[in-house]
């Protein structure tokens, strides 16, 4: 399984952005996405996990209301749609896979594949 992440950028407090991630090397619908981030000097931290199906998703409390995560099989693409966006939301963003969804989807070790991360940059 590969996985590719793009869409990051520089933007001010308060704008939006949507990264994206594109799976190959396996069946995309087989398989839980999420994604995390990583600020200089900080500890990988989750952001947002979706189901197989697309209905279940969670997210990290830091991110909760602002971003919403999606995929479409048909195209084999995670999304992380990013708004209203923070100072502190400015991070390296990794999109990660694993088959199956268990309570622990918030930890990093339980991850099977990552993707190159794409960083985000927010300032005025």
């Amino acid at each position: 399984v590969q996985l590719q992440a793009c869409g990051g950028g520089s933007v001010q407090p308060g704008d939006s952005l949507r990264l994206s991630c594109e799976f190959s090397g396996g069946r995309f619908i087989d398989y839980v996405l999420a994604w995390f981030r990583q600020a200089p000097g900080k500890d990988r931290e989750f952001a947002a996990a979706v189901s197989w199906t697309g209905v279940t998703k969670y997210y990290g409390d830091s991110v909760k209301g602002r971003f919403t995560i999606s995929r479409d099989d048909a195209k084999n693409t995670v999304y992380l749609q990013m708004d209203s966006l923070k100072p502190e939301d400015a991070a390296v963003y990794y999109c990660a896979a694993r088959r199956w969804l268990n309570d622990d989807y918030m930890m990093v070790s339980k991850y099977d594949y990552w993707g190159r991360g794409t960083e985000v940059t927010v300032s005025s």
